[in-house]
């Protein structure tokens, strides 16, 4: 077989998808900030997606963004609804209807049952008003008539990319007035490269009785048996008022018997490192080991938001390691 170039092709195809999405941006008006504060301000119904055939395929992905961010949401194939799941939609609920003719025959029966139930929002996803989707919809959110990439303008791929990036834009927008934030993201996706990425310090770090304390008043050599049976490299140093003052790692040991022959009658706050580093517990572990790889240090103190000075944890480079998140 002779070799053939078919990069021109694929630079064609994507081309003519980015000029569909300028076109849709261009087309964004007051009925998307309807439709956002409808997905709102739903409080006791559901938000439901349905399409047929590619359209449906693309209303499935939108569903999972949706849900993704927070916002409780399934989908159900509109064809299937004429064969009982009609039965799913009910009052307060919003029906986000995708179809870019607008005038799919299994479309009609779901529409039918949006209007014989008024406290049922329909939001139609439709390239064409003259659409028996488009006249029908609350909330209107009309796309462009765009050209399909490839011969014959007859496979979806610029018709269904517009209507994933308005499902995508509906999504942000919600997620954006919520506030949803990176903590919040984390909930829905406690799994996977993306869950370990969104991991925090209190997930990962040594807590508890585990946590390798000393007084500051402490011989030296009472504290080297205590950095052996934690076996963990460093020690943190509390006051009196159980505050912490410092920190010991196995390197200033070594560093001080080198200067020192008799280390072991010295005191643990004379040798210690004043004011460790120590971050909240709420700090994603990947900002942690940046931290980490800027200070040239393997572990960092934890501390609650209010109390920065009392260490409730301690997170070490092998914990971040064994977690699979460098």
């Amino acid at each position: 077989m002779k070799k053939k170039n078919f990069i021109p092709i694929a630079r064609e195809v994507i081309e003519t998808e980015i000029k569909s999405l300028k076109k849709l941006k261009l087309s964004i008006n007051k009925s998307f900030n309807k439709a956002v504060e409808a997905i709102i301000n739903c409080k006791n119904g559901k938000i439901i997606i349905s399409g047929v055939g590619k359209s449906g395929i693309i209303g499935k992905k939108i569903s999972s963004t949706l849900a993704s961010v927070g916002i409780p949401s399934f989908f159900v194939d509109a064809a299937a609804c004429s064969h009982g799941d009609l039965g799913q939609i009910s009052s307060n609920d919003i029906l986000i209807l995708i179809s870019f003719s607008g005038e799919s025959a299994e479309l009609k029966n779901i529409i039918q049952h949006t209007k014989r139930n008024k406290k049922i929002t329909l939001i139609g996803i439709v390239s064409k008003k003259n659409s028996i989707l488009y006249k029908s919809s609350d909330i209107k959110l009309l796309i462009p008539n765009v050209s399909e990439a490839g011969p014959g303008n007859i496979v979806p791929t610029s018709s269904t990319i517009v209507q994933l990036s308005m499902g995508d834009a509906l999504a942000i927008s919600t997620m954006n007035f919520r506030k949803f934030g990176k903590l919040d993201f984390k909930k829905f996706h406690p799994s996977g490269s993306l869950g370990a990425k969104l991991k925090t310090a209190e997930d990962l770090m040594i807590k508890d009785k585990k946590i390798p304390f000393i007084n500051e008043n402490i011989l030296l050599g009472n504290a080297l048996k205590t950095m052996n049976k934690f076996n963990l490299g460093v020690l943190v140093v509390r006051n009196k008022f159980k505050k912490t003052s410092g920190i010991i790692s196995d390197g200033d040991i070594k560093r001080i018997s080198d200067k020192n022959t008799n280390i072991k009658n010295l005191v643990a706050k004379h040798i210690m490192k004043k004011e460790p580093l120590s971050i909240n517990k709420d700090m994603l572990i990947t900002e942690a080991l940046s931290i980490m790889n800027s200070k040239k240090v393997t572990c960092l103190c934890v501390h609650n938001k209010k109390i920065k000075n009392k260490t409730i944890g301690i997170l070490t480079i092998h914990k971040i390691i064994n977690a699979n998140i460098i």
